[in-house]
């Protein structure tokens, strides 16, 4: 089940991108406009987990669970059934406000129910299953947009939602218990972020993931550009780059759970770097030299998206451990985090280097060095606190 939520955040981001060119032609929409469409998802997903974690804490995982799934199955409706541009953007909108409520409350249900190693097995083995989600989804989006068109894709997401619903209904139990719970009020709250966020060992971890993140997540972003520009492709071909893509992230999760209780979190997330470092010189490599083709543009991108499913796992948990009492929190920021690191990555980033495999490598690379740099610091100051 809860891998089953936190692959609702990836089917909103990947379904749909094989419709860009038909809902550019139907709404006469820019470029810059459609990117627009996966940027409002993205910033009103990473604002509203800031607060479904403090109302898991609140009021429970499971009610905070069941009204945002409501949630984004009428959004879902509404965007199927948009008459224009800037009616599909408001419900792009809300269905950003539910959908992150999964892997935010997911993350503490797990830290909830396990404890240890057996948590890291865990979280291993939900990342490996919500992998498929993202070679799965473009799939689907290029069928449905084939015999149905775009607005079959939002029917498929809101029957989605409508199942998850049913099921979380039916089967998902509660893991924070009343007494543990804390009131909700508005000025507790700004004051328990403003000390998180202050928490400078808390915001090193919490960027390490988003950043490394987003270096994946820019091919996804870019990935109409890529398919149809830079490697001349069509709409049922996109996953020529999510399947090798989703390959290595759900191999690095798979990694990280079998290293859990063998291999320390610092030596695990050291591996994930090492990746890293390898594929983004591999792929700035290939693109300074040679023009995009298959299989030598992919490859790399695969590769490169090992490491951050092994540092995921490993980083998460040592940042829900800094604030045991607030674990609910502690997730909805690093949700925030790489919500927000990612809609940057498709509102801004993508825009302006998807024109080039070259420049779209030395994208992935930066991202990395950023990531790997508030690793260092953390390590840091963890060992001189």
């Amino acid at each position: 089940m809860l891998a089953g939520l936190a692959m609702m955040g990836p089917f909103s981001v990947d379904t749909y991108l094989p419709s860009f060119p038909a809902i550019r032609q139907e709404f006469a929409a820019s470029p810059l406009q459609l990117q627009q469409t996966l940027s409002v998802y993205l910033m009103t997903f990473a604002v509203m987990t800031l607060f479904q974690g403090a109302l898991s804490d609140s009021f429970g995982r499971r009610p905070v669970i069941l009204v945002c799934l409501a949630i984004y199955t009428f959004a879902s409706v509404g965007a199927a059934s948009a008459q224009s541009f800037g009616q599909l953007l408001l419900f792009r909108g809300a269905q950003g406000l539910s959908g992150g409520v999964g892997w935010v409350v997911g993350r503490a249900i797990i830290r909830d129910t396990f404890a240890g190693h057996d948590a890291q097995r865990l979280m291993s083995l939900v990342t490996m299953i919500f992998g498929l989600a993202p070679a799965l989804a473009p799939v689907i989006g290029g069928w449905l947009q084939t015999w149905f068109g775009w607005h079959s894709i939002f029917i498929f997401l809101a029957l989605y939602g409508g199942m998850m619903l049913a099921v979380c209904g039916l089967r998902l139990p509660e893991t924070h218990p009343p007494e543990a719970r804390q009131p909700f009020a508005l000025a507790p709250l700004v004051a328990n972020y403003a000390k998180l966020g202050g928490n400078a060992s808390l915001l090193l971890l919490c960027l390490t993931v988003a950043l490394n993140f987003s270096g994946t997540f820019l091919y996804i972003a870019s990935a109409p550009a890529f398919i149809y520009d830079l490697l001349g492709l069509g709409e049922n071909d996109f996953p020529v780059l999510f399947v090798p893509n989703i390959g290595g992230i759900m191999f690095g999760a798979f990694l990280s759970g079998r290293l859990a209780g063998r291999v320390s979190a610092q030596r695990t997330v050291a591996l994930g770097y090492a990746i890293m470092f390898g594929a983004a010189a591999l792929n700035v490599g290939y693109n300074a030299l040679f023009p995009p083709a298959l299989p030598w543009s992919v490859l790399p991108v695969m590769l490169y998206a090992i490491g951050p499913a092994l540092v995921m796992p490993s980083a998460s948990l040592l940042a829900l451990d800094l604030f045991p009492k607030n674990r609910g929190m502690v997730s909805a920021l690093q949700s925030f985090a790489q919500s927000g690191a990612t809609a940057l990555t498709a509102g801004l980033v993508s825009p302006l280097i998807s024109g080039s495999g070259l420049t779209l490598a030395l994208g992935q690379a930066a991202m990395m060095l950023a990531g790997g740099a508030c690793w260092v610091l953390y390590r840091s100051r963890a060992a001189n606190p």
